[in-house]
């Protein structure tokens, strides 16, 4: 297959996802996961990148005290399965997004349709560091409860895409989403999604309706202490960083 056509691919499929259903579970309950998008040879050549890629940035998460394995920030140019996702991805979240922040009293026109218009924004803001990133857990890593909020600019939505088989690859290493409810108990939401799937979520806030209309709720994420075996996964996150 040629890069021209694995590029169109990945966009179409993007394309064909049920999107109507994807925002109705977002509005519902603040995250939506797909089917398998990704089969397992493109998820091996993915993953085959965190030995082989070009990065900007590793990071030991024991030495930040963010948990325990690494994750590593792909450098500019991304790898174009990557890039293809990111930009197919964006197009559809958009509208979500402008929504979400209309719902919220901001302007419902703030995020523009296109990626590329987004990250001129970003570049403005001195955000130019690209976010895209794939993160390794062996035995006893973690991912510690956070949000990735890297400048001025935030897209309200990342994606994350196992690139390992549950079960199979790996015990233990479950999605973590924390949703922290104003005046009551946080609620949080275990997530073990197939490889090759998508599970889209926000990367700060949500609206949810109240009965003196919409508020924000504040969602963190992490990963649970895997007990055997390796997991790796791809992470989108939209804005650049500073």
């Amino acid at each position: 297959m040629s890069r021209a056509r694995a590029r169109s691919s990945l966009g179409e499929r993007v394309d064909a996802l049920p999107w109507e259903d994807l925002r109705g579970q977002l509005d519902a309950r603040g995250f939506a996961e797909t089917a398998p998008l990704l089969g397992a040879e493109e998820c091996a050549a993915l993953a085959d990148l965190f030995e082989s890629g070009r990065f900007r940035s590793t990071i030991d998460m024991a030495r930040y005290r963010f948990g325990e394995g690494r994750y590593r920030y792909f450098d500019h140019p991304l790898p174009e399965a990557v890039a293809a996702l990111r930009t197919a991805l964006y197009r559809h979240l958009a509208p979500v997004a402008n929504a979400w922040a209309a719902r919220l009293g901001g302007g419902g026109d703030g995020f523009p349709q296109g990626l590329g218009a987004f990250l001129a924004r970003c570049r403005a803001a001195g955000q130019t560091r690209p976010t895209p990133l794939l993160l390794r857990y062996g035995p006893g890593d973690w991912n510690a409860l956070h949000q990735d909020l890297y400048g001025e600019v935030c897209f309200p939505f990342q994606v994350v895409i196992p690139l390992s088989e549950a079960r199979v690859d790996y015990e233990g290493g479950e999605l973590v989403l924390l949703e922290q409810r104003p005046r009551a108990q946080s609620c949080a939401h275990g997530l073990t999604p197939p490889r090759g799937a998508l599970v889209i979520f926000p990367s700060e806030h949500r609206p949810v309706r109240g009965a003196r209309g919409d508020y924000k709720v504040k969602l963190r994420h992490g990963v649970s202490t895997l007990s055997r075996g390796s997991r790796t996964a791809l992470g989108i996150i939209f804005h650049d960083a500073r």
